[in-house]
């Protein structure tokens, strides 16, 4: 997984078909190494079609990108939809990025621009399967 300091693209992210009865995928990127708010939040999706195993380089950041298939963004902790990249202060260790995709047995029918929280409460009793890999990021200099 590159990562360039100050670029917004979003990685290569792939995972394995989820479970029988998997309606939905949701994907949530944060790092619990920042300071505030804790977790920072880089990326919220959800209603990603349970046909897609793989998005692309750079999904765009609109409300309903092509590359989510029906899918939409929600908003991190800068508020914005989208992706937003890994800007760790220079003085700090390396921060971790966690990369979570849930497999959910229904569609979350959310508003584009949902937040953590909400997407955290639609989620709950619907989750059928969970995977994750985490990145490490450290600002040179």
């Amino acid at each position: 997984m590159g990562v360039v300091l100050g670029e917004d693209k979003s990685p290569i992210l792939s995972w394995g078909a989820g479970p029988a009865g998997t309606k939905s995928f949701a994907i949530v990127m944060e790092d619990p190494d920042a300071l505030s708010p804790k977790p920072f939040i880089h990326w919220l999706a959800a209603d990603i079609a349970p046909v897609l195993t793989r998005l692309p380089e750079n999904v765009s950041k609109t409300p309903r990108p092509p590359a989510l298939a029906g899918g939409i963004q929600g908003a991190g902790s800068t508020g914005v939809i989208g992706y937003y990249g890994p800007r760790p202060p220079a003085s700090d260790p390396a921060h971790h990025y966690h990369f979570e995709v849930y497999a959910l047995d229904t569609k979350l029918n959310l508003e584009p621009g949902f937040n953590r929280h909400a997407l955290i409460k639609a989620m709950q009793g619907h989750v059928l399967a969970k995977g994750e890999t985490v990145g490490t990021f450290k600002q040179e200099g």
